[in-house]
C-alpha cells in the first residue's frame, strides 16, 4: 500500500512540474483550480481604434458656418410647420395630457 501511494505522489509531482514548466515555456496562464479568469479577454488586442478607422472624420461638425446653416434650416422648417399647425404642442397640451383629461 505504501509503495502505491508513493508512486501516486511521485507521478502527481512530476505532472505538476511538467505543467508548470509548459506554462512557463509557452507563456500560458496556469490555472490549477479551473476557475474562470479574465486573462483571455485581457490578452486580446484592442479593436476600438480599428473600428474608428472605418468611419471618416466629419468635417461638418468642425465648420461653424455649416453648423449655423443647418440650425437656420431647422428653425425655418419648424416655423413653417408651426404656421401650418403641425408644430409641437404647448407644454401640458400634448397627447398624454389629452388622454388623462378624458
Amino acid at each position: 500500500m505504501a509503495s502505491g501511494s508513493l508512486k501516486n505522489m511521485l507521478s502527481e509531482a512530476i505532472n505538476k512540474g511538467v505543467v508548470e514548466s509548459r506554462a512557463r515555456i509557452f507563456g500560458h496562464q496556469l490555472n490549477p483550480t479551473g476557475q474562470q479568469t479574465p486573462h483571455k479577454l485581457l490578452r486580446m488586442k484592442l479593436f476600438g481604434e480599428k473600428v474608428a478607422q472605418w468611419y471618416p472624420h466629419d468635417i461638418k461638425k468642425d465648420d461653424p458656418l455649416v453648423m449655423a446653416r443647418q440650425e437656420q434650416e431647422r428653425l425655418s422648417k419648424l416655423e413653417m410647420l408651426k404656421r401650418r399647425g403641425k408644430g409641437p404642442p404647448k407644454k401640458g397640451q400634448g397627447r398624454r395630457a389629452a388622454k388623462r383629461n378624458k
